[in-house]
C-alpha cells in the first residue's frame, strides 16, 4: 500500500501540503514539502504530495507552518499526574505528544505485576503511542522499605512477552548494581536476554567507581543528573543523559550546556519529563513545554525537537517506526506556526487528526478498573493524635535532631542538623523555625505503623496539615503537619475516602483530591482532577507554603533512592550511606 501510495498508483488517505517540514534526520527546514499517508503510515514525504491525492482524500493545506514529528517523552510514570492511562493520554494529546515510555512502578508497589499489566492493557487502547517500561525495582530499596508487592525476575521474565513492553524501568537500586546484586543484575539480564532497552537511575553525585560499576551493568540512559558534569559523564559512556523539565525537576538548564556551550554530540541527550503534575498538563503542557524550555535554555529550535523526537526513537530501538517523518513511520505529527513558541494547532496520530487548536478529537478508551483496585489503603485502626507524637530522650531539655532539608525545583533533599527543644517530654515541630512534623503512615497491610520525623523548607504555619496516598516510590501515606491532631484527622479522612490528599487547617477540611485508584490515580477526566489539585495547592499556600509546585516535593520525601535523607516505614534513612539513622544525634 505504501509503495503504490508513493507512486501515485494509489490515493493516500491524507496529504498534507504547503509546509515548511522539519527533519530531524537532517537537521533541515524543508520549504514547500508535504506528505502522503496511508494505513496510519507516512507513504511519501517530499514536494508536491498532491500526486498522491485521489478522489477521496483529505488535503490538509499547512499554509506555510511548520510540520514537526509528534512528540516523545523519554522517561515518565503516568501516576504522577494523578491520572488512568487514558486521562492522561486525553490530557497530552493536544499538547503534542503522541509517544510516551512509561514506567508504571508507582502502581506496581501497591498492586505488584497485576497493578502493571493492567496501566499496560489501559495504555495499549490508546489511539497514541504508550510503550510501557516493566518496573524494577520494588521496593526500590530492599531493607529499607517495605511496599504492597515486590516486583521480581521472574515477573520481569513475564512482563517481557507482553505486546506493549519496551525494556526495563528505571533501574533505581543503583548501589545493588554497582555492588553486584544478584536480583538487579538477574532483572537486567532477563531485559537485554529480550533485546529490550535497560532504563537507569544513577541518583548520585559520585562519578567514581561505582557509577562506572552501574553502567557497566547494563542501564542505557539516566534521567537523574542535575549538573553539566553528569549529562557529560553519561554520554562519554555511552548512555543517553534523560534531562528532565517534570512539575518540580528542572533539571534542564544546568545540563543543556553540555551541548549549547560544550558543543557534544546532541544525539546523547534526550528530553523527558518525569513527573508532571495533571495541573502542569493543563495549564502549561507537556513534552511542548520541555521542548519550549530547552529552546529558552538556548537550545537551537531543530536540536531541542531532536531531543523529543529521533533521539528517543533511536534509543529504544523504534527509528524506523516513529520519532521522524519519513517513510513508513507512524504518521504522527504537528502542525505549528513557530518553532520557538511551538504552539501546537493540530495534532495527527497513526495518521488520523486527534486534536485541533487545543480541543481533543480523540476518544480515549478506558479499562473497567477492578474493584479491589479501589481498595488500596488499609490503616488497620484509627489513629489518634499519640501516633503522631516524638517522645523525647529520658531528662533532655533540648536535642540535635536530624531533619530532612527539601530543595526548591529539585528530587534530592539535605540532611539537616537542628537544635530542638523538649515540652512535656516531647520534640515538637517547629513552625516559626519552618520545622515541620513529617510521618510516613503504613497503609498497604493495616498494621497502624507511624515512622515520625521532621521536615523543613515547606514554611508552614499554624495548626495544619497535609497527607497523601501519594508517597514514592513505595507509596505508603505521608502526613507533614504541625500539629498531631490535624496529622491524625488527615490521615484518617484519607483512609476513608480510599486514598488521595487532603489538607487540613484548624479542625476542618481545607481541600481533598479523591485518588481511588490505588490510591494514586483517579479516572475523572484531567480539568477536573486538575481543578481539585489547585485547590489543594491553595490550601497548601493558605498555610504558609511559597514552593514551586510543593505536592511534588511532599510525595518524594519517602524516596529512599535519592539522597540525602528520606522516611520509609521501617525509619528514617541516610541514603549517602543506604542505611538507618537515628531522628536524635545526641542532646544539644
Amino acid at each position: 500500500m505504501l509503495v503504490a501510495v508513493a507512486a501515485g498508483r494509489a490515493p493516500a488517505e491524507r496529504v498534507i501540503r504547503n509546509a515548511r517540514l522539519v527533519n530531524v534526520h537532517t537537521r533541515e527546514i524543508l520549504e514547500g514539502w508535504g506528505v502522503a499517508i496511508a494505513a496510519g503510515r507516512f507513504a511519501y514525504v517530499g514536494p508536491d504530495p498532491d500526486g498522491c491525492a485521489g478522489a477521496g482524500t483529505e488535503i490538509i493545506d499547512a499554509g506555510g507552518r511548520y510540520l514537526v514529528p509528534g512528540l516523545c517523552d523519554g522517561h515518565m510514570h503516568i501516576e504522577s499526574g494523578m491520572l488512568t492511562p487514558a486521562e492522561f493520554a486525553a490530557a497530552v494529546i493536544p499538547h503534542g505528544t503522541t509517544t510516551m515510555f512509561a514506567d508504571p512502578h508507582e502502581i506496581a508497589n501497591v498492586l505488584g505485576l497485576r497493578g502493571v499489566r493492567l496501566m499496560h492493557d489501559e495504555a495499549l487502547m490508546q489511539p497514541v503511542n504508550i510503550f510501557t517500561q516493566m518496573p524494577s525495582c520494588a521496593p526500590s530499596a530492599p531493607g529499607l522499605e517495605t511496599t504492597g508487592h515486590e516486583i521480581t525476575p521472574e515477573d520481569v521474565a513475564e512482563a517481557m512477552g507482553w505486546p506493549g513492553i519496551i525494556g526495563l524501568g528505571e533501574m533505581m537500586n543503583f548501589p545493588g548494581v554497582a555492588a553486584g546484586d544478584p536480583t538487579m543484575l538477574a532483572e537486567i539480564a532477563e531485559t537485554q536476554r529480550a533485546g529490550k532497552t535497560v532504563g537507569g537511575h544513577y541518583a548520585s553525585p559520585d562519578l567514581g567507581a561505582d557509577f562506572h560499576a552501574y553502567v557497566a551493568g547494563g542501564p542505557a540512559d539516566d534521567h537523574e543528573g542535575t549538573r553539566e558534569a553528569d549529562a557529560v559523564a553519561r554520554m562519554r559512556q555511552g548512555m543517553r543523559a534523560m534531562i528532565r523539565l517534570g512539575s518540580a525537576w528542572y533539571d534542564v538548564e544546568a545540563q543543556i550546556t553540555a551541548i549549547t556551550e560544550r558543543g557534544l554530540d546532541p544525539r546523547g541527550m534526550i528530553l523527558c519529563t518525569d513527573d508532571c503534575h495533571c495541573g502542569t498538563l493543563v495549564e502549561d503542557g507537556h513534552m511542548d513545554r520541555a521542548v519550549r524550555h530547552a529552546i529558552a535554555c538556548g537550545a537551537d529550535p531543530l536540536i531541542a525537537l531532536q531531543m523529543a523526537t529521533i533521539n528517543t526513537a533511536t534509543h529504544f530501538g523504534l527509528e524506523r517506526e516513529l520519532g521522524s517523518i519519513a517513510p513508513g513511520r507512524r504518521a504522527d505529527c504537528v502542525l505549528t506556526s513557530d518553532l520557538a513558541a511551538l504552539p501546537v494547532e493540530t495534532v495527527i496520530a497513526r495518521g488520523v487528526t486527534v486534536a485541533e487548536g487545543g480541543r481533543l478529537l480523540a476518544e480515549c478508551p478506558h479499562l473497567d478498573w477492578p474493584a479491589d483496585t479501589r481498595a488500596t489503603v488499609r490503616l488497620g485502626r484509627t489513629l489518634t493524635p499519640e501516633d503522631f507524637r516524638i517522645p523525647a530522650p529520658e531528662g533532655a531539655a533540648r536535642v540535635r535532631a536530624r531533619v530532612i532539608g527539601v530543595v526548591e525545583n529539585q528530587a534530592p533533599t539535605k540532611a539537616l542538623i537542628r537544635e530542638m527543644p523538649v515540652a512535656d517530654d516531647e520534640i515538637r515541630a517547629d513552625p516559626a523555625r519552618d520545622i515541620a512534623q513529617i510521618a510516613l503512615v503504613e497503609r498497604h497491610r493495616g498494621t497502624g505503623s507511624v515512622t515520625n520525623a521532621f521536615v523543613s523548607g515547606f514554611g508552614y504555619h499554624g495548626r495544619m496539615a497535609v497527607a497523601s496516598t501519594v508517597a514514592h516510590d513505595s507509596h505508603h501515606m505521608i502526613v507533614v503537619g504541625t500539629d498531631p491532631e490535624e496529622m491524625a484527622r488527615a490521615a484518617n479522612r484519607l483512609g476513608a475516602v480510599g486514598g488521595g490528599v487532603t489538607v487540613w487547617r484548624d479542625g476542618a477540611e481545607a481541600a481533598l483530591v479523591e485518588l481511588p485508584v490505588a490510591g494514586l490515580m483517579s479516572d475523572r477526566p484531567a480539568a477536573e482532577v486538575a481543578a481539585a489539585a489547585e485547590r489543594m495547592g491553595a490550601a497548601m499556600a493558605d498555610c504558609g507554603c511559597t514552593l514551586n509546585n510543593a505536592f511534588m516535593q511532599h510525595s518524594l520525601l519517602a524516596l529512599v533512592v535519592i539522597p540525602e535523607l528520606r522516611i520509609s516505614d521501617l525509619g528514617l534513612v541516610d541514603v549517602t550511606r543506604f542505611a538507618f539513622t537515628d531522628l536524635v544525634e545526641g542532646p544539644a
